[in-house]
């Protein structure tokens, strides 16, 4: 049997990152790690990894993070006005997807 595994995050989500400290929308997860094994060192494959589109003060760069380093951000609620538009699309629920990609 296989233990199934539960995405915490999801789709178009606001998040952070505890040590990084760069904040950003989840724009693809991974159920484990995808890339090659012993690639994570001290960090556990067998958790789910985000692909985050962070926004910085250069613009926006897209970070690949483990579930266990990302928080829910209750600082923000929103990304910022001109951010939005520059980067995202936002359905009527409010989730993020960035310009290049549909939510699915």
């Amino acid at each position: 049997m296989t233990d199934e595994i539960v995405a915490k995050f999801g789709l178009g989500q606001i998040v952070r990152h505890r040590q990084a400290a760069f904040r950003g929308v989840v724009i693809d997860v991974d159920p484990v790690f995808a890339g090659q094994p012993g690639d994570t060192g001290e960090i556990s494959p067998d958790q789910p990894f985000y692909q985050v589109l962070a926004l910085g003060a250069e613009g926006g760069f897209v970070a690949y993070a483990p579930e266990d380093a990302l928080e829910h951000d209750p600082e923000l609620s929103s990304v910022a006005r001109e951010a939005e538009t520059r980067w995202f699309t936002v359905d009527r629920k409010g989730r993020y997807a960035p310009k290049s990609h549909a939510i699915h």
